[in-house]
């Protein structure tokens, strides 16, 4: 990321681990290549887990809408139960240490739930033990979340940080769409345990590529790396912290309140989508994997064009177009019909969009939100906002099972993926629509500002 004109610059970067290594920037390093493939084996695993335990649902339990926006908003709950916590408490410790163990954890729990299948000589998990695996995954996900995002802003000096989070949103993003398309074809090729066990090897690629990380990594506000010995971590204070500077910030809180109305109205739409698919286009699952994967190619241009459309054009037209265009190409879903050529390919046009803009979306939200965040609360900021941003997604889940219910596939489908054109004019409304090439100064901690350890 250039550096903000007038912004007062901050000591640490003399110390950064990549200040020394020149031009070649973080893909010269070998520990940001190894968060990059822990990041990315992580989120193929995540994403994929994501619809392969809803579509194991709808294809071995044959479960309606109603049950299937349960499982989905079970496994989403742990976002606004755990994130703010998670937050406060990932902010002093290693990431290293918390995304090896988020890893480790997932990739157990999906191993014993294949195991149990196999032994039991079950088709696939009971609905109960989907509801269990569902959450449980998701509460991992959530610390491995957070830790990533706290970990490329320790590790990456801030004139690098740009093409880093490109690179991590990049696969982030891949991710969402190519996971859930490998998730399809599990389900579709191979028995439960064989899809469950696969999915649990991403995670123990990601664990290992984590635990292949060597350099020291600095934890913010621990004087000399060090913790403070028989001080208890004031958790409550530290939460409070990050929800006020949120709140307090216009871009922060812009980006909060969008991010909310994008995932409530995409946990609606996907509840819908996974079934309006199958059963109202008649697509089998290899189709349904095919369609969902074409946002990868998508997201990968997104990542491509996040790397030079905001400093050339400036980040909040970027941002509101961006958005508009992405989330408004869902809207050409439900007025397709049959499983025919001509329908498949206009599913894949759709997706392409969405991934390729909804990709440059986030890489921009990303940017903006790391800049005017202090270093020592990056944690907090990123976890306040997937919880209030994100928190929203099992209601919106539970919204999508009652409109496909109720209203029918089509008409809830249509009136989920109307109701994400809610971020973009919230955007267009707000100061982020009048950022220009470059960003705000950085903001200084509350902790900071009042020469108290942040923790």
């Amino acid at each position: 990321m250039p550096p903000v004109p007038g912004a007062v610059p901050d000591p640490r970067l003399s110390a950064h681990p990549f200040r020394s290594r020149g031009a070649r920037g973080p893909w010269g390093d070998r520990d940001f290549r190894r968060l990059w493939a822990c990041q990315t084996a992580s989120q193929v695993g995540e994403h994929a887990t994501l619809v392969l335990l809803p579509l194991l649902a709808v294809v071995t339990l044959h479960v309606g809408p109603g049950e299937l926006g349960v499982l989905r908003a079970v496994g989403q709950a742990p976002v606004l139960l755990l994130a703010l916590f998670v937050g406060a408490w990932v902010d002093g410790w290693r990431t290293r240490t918390v995304m090896m163990t988020a890893d480790a954890g997932r990739a157990l729990l999906l191993i014993v739930v294949a195991a149990g299948c196999l032994v039991g000589g079950l088709d696939g998990p009971s609905l109960p033990v989907l509801y269990a695996l569902a959450f449980a995954v998701g509460a991992l996900s959530v610390y491995f979340d957070v830790a990533y995002q706290a970990s490329a802003v320790r590790l990456v000096a801030p004139d690098r940080l740009t093409r880093s989070n490109a690179a991590l949103e990049g696969s982030r993003s891949a991710a969402q769409i190519g996971g859930p398309a490998l998730g399809g074809a599990l389900v579709s090729l191979g028995t439960a345990p064989v899809a469950l066990g696969s999915a649990a090897l991403f995670f123990a690629g990601s664990y290992l590529s984590a635990r292949s990380m060597r350099r020291t990594e600095p934890v913010p506000g621990a004087a000399g790396g060090k913790r403070a010995a028989g001080r208890p971590v004031r958790v409550g204070r530290r939460i409070a912290e990050g929800v006020r500077l949120v709140v307090g910030d216009g871009s922060l809180r812009t980006v909060c309140l969008a991010s909310a109305a994008f995932q409530f109205f995409l946990a609606a739409t996907m509840t819908v989508y996974l079934l309006f698919l199958p059963r109202e286009l008649g697509l089998s699952g290899s189709t349904v994997g095919l369609v969902l994967a074409a946002t990868g190619p998508g997201a990968l241009a997104g990542s491509l064009l996040a790397a030079r459309l905001p400093a050339r054009l400036g980040h909040g037209p970027v941002l509101v177009g961006a958005a508009a265009i992405g989330d408004g190409a869902l809207l050409a879903v439900p007025a397709l019909h049959g499983s025919g050529t001509a329908t498949i390919a206009v599913l894949v046009l759709v997706n392409l969009v969405f991934g390729a803009f909804g990709q440059l979306v986030n890489v921009t939200v990303m940017g903006i939100r790391q800049a005017v965040t202090p270093h020592a609360m990056q944690g907090r900021v990123a976890a306040t906002i997937t919880c209030l941003g994100m928190g929203l997604t099992p209601f919106g889940s539970l919204l999508g099972g009652f409109l496909g219910l109720e209203w029918g596939l089509r008409a809830g489908l249509l009136a989920a993926a109307a109701g994400m054109m809610l971020s973009p004019l919230l955007m267009l409304l707000s100061p982020l629509a009048r950022l220009g090439r470059t960003l705000p100064p950085r903001s200084v901690s509350p902790a900071a500002a009042a020469g108290t350890d942040p923790r």
